[in-house]
């Protein structure tokens, strides 16, 4: 039953990984992205008391305080200093309906592949494992296809999720000090991006990352 629900959550952690790839504007792919942070402390939660782990308890209690509160705040702040520019004017990239067929073979491909692992793992949490693979690619997804340059920091945070869930699901008594190093590394890496692409928007006043051409060469 345990494993039924880390599946569960598992679809649902690609369903919003999906939304944040096609949302139209910032604050409804950070909200998505806050939505699925929230889905990954379940997972990680429930994981926790189906295989008796509680260091994944933990985990869940401090994927709660980066991914669900510090980091949202963090792109939010970051958003509202520029001014809440429109993707309005941003040229067009990747239409959501091939975002979806693209993230959909990705999930299809990964799944093929975790099939073939014989890991006890890969036996009882399948989807969720494959799902978990996928948002690597979901992330470099997000990345290429967005033509805003805000938008393309959610690709780092759907792998680094992605990683968490991977890390969960085949190691879940791995040292806290993983897991806080790992979600330490995330809150500086968005503190980061954030503050290029706030230093962008005061040069260019654009998040086209088609109208950084010039600083090529």
């Amino acid at each position: 039953m345990g494993y039924s629900i880390v599946n569960i959550l598992g679809g649902l952690l690609i369903v919003t990984s999906t939304m944040v790839v096609v949302s139209k504007n910032i604050k409804h792919a950070i909200r998505w992205y806050a939505v699925q942070s929230l889905v990954l402390v379940g997972l990680l939660a429930t994981l926790g008391a189906t295989t008796g782990a509680k260091e994944l308890l933990m985990w869940a209690g401090s994927a709660f305080i980066t991914k669900v509160v510090l980091v949202p705040y963090i792109l939010n702040r970051a958003y509202r200093k520029m001014g809440e520019p429109s993707d309005a004017s941003l040229k067009a990239g990747l239409k959501p309906a091939w975002a979806i067929c693209i993230i959909a073979v990705e999930v299809a491909i990964c799944f093929a592949v975790v099939t073939q692992i014989s890991l006890p793992t890969a036996e009882v949490a399948t989807p969720a494992l494959a799902i978990s693979f996928a948002h690597f690619f979901v992330g470099l997804t997000c990345i290429i296809s967005q033509c805003n340059i805000m938008k393309q920091i959610f690709g780092y945070c759907l792998m680094e999720n992605g990683s968490h869930v991977t890390l969960a699901l085949l190691a879940p008594t791995a040292p806290e000090i993983i897991e806080i190093g790992i979600a330490t590394d995330a809150i500086f890496a968005v503190i980061i991006m954030s503050i290029i692409v706030r230093r962008i928007w005061d040069d260019s006043h654009s998040l086209d990352a088609r109208d950084l051409s010039e600083l090529r060469g």
